[in-house]
């Protein structure tokens, strides 16, 4: 197996965990379950393969879905153990994303720096947003001052400086997904944020004399 397919793997397990988990907030039933697990699993990499103009990856692998369909299942007859099924989501999503970026990146090494990093960012958001979209919960991506978005940029950036450097794919994929995950733990740990912009409020008027 290569590094590629064991990231899609791990990327798809892990995403499809999420979803399967927000399935349980809406309280689907078991088709509803392996149908957002699915859309979570594999949404990004759909989007980034085809605006690459490539065979998407679970096109060639069908597996990803058996993969998908399997954690969906799990988790819906395993789901009301967890305490707290939003926290579980949170840190499931952030090794997710750890994972998923590096498996964008890696993809479009050779086609560019700015393809690289729009790709990485693409792989480990999209299927996120669409679950959240989907089952009407709040994007986590969108979430105010999240270092979500920004985590995955900054993971792709580190990739991109490492191959600069002359680091191997290995080390700059692992770079990638190291960068990501401080990033996205320490928001959810000490509060990470960054600035959100803030309406000034309008001046007073000036008294007519």
């Amino acid at each position: 197996m290569t590094l590629l397919l064991a990231l899609d793997y791990a990327s798809v397990a892990v995403f499809a965990l999420t979803g399967a988990l927000v399935a349980s907030r809406s309280q689907l039933d078991i088709v509803g379950f392996i149908f957002i697990a699915c859309l979570t699993a594999v949404g990004g990499g759909t989007v980034r393969d085809a605006l690459l103009n490539r065979e998407v990856f679970w096109v060639r692998d069908p597996a990803l879905l058996a993969v998908a369909a399997l954690a969906a299942v799990v988790v819906f007859f395993a789901a009301h153990r967890l305490e707290s099924r939003y926290r579980a989501i949170l840190w499931l999503d952030a090794f997710a994303l750890a994972v998923a970026v590096p498996a964008g990146v890696g993809v479009a090494m050779g086609l560019g720096w700015p393809v690289v990093l729009v790709m990485g960012m693409i792989t480990g958001c999209m299927g996120g947003l669409m679950r959240d979209v989907v089952c009407n919960e709040v994007p986590l991506v969108l979430k105010q001052g999240e270092l979500y978005v920004t985590a995955a940029f900054a993971g792709a950036v580190a990739a991109v400086l490492a191959g600069v450097a002359g680091a191997g794919d290995a080390v700059a994929l692992m770079a990638c997904a190291a960068v990501t995950l401080v990033l996205r733990a320490g928001s959810l740990l000490f509060g990470w944020r960054l600035p959100v912009y803030k309406a000034r409020p309008p001046r007073p008027e000036t008294p007519k004399r």
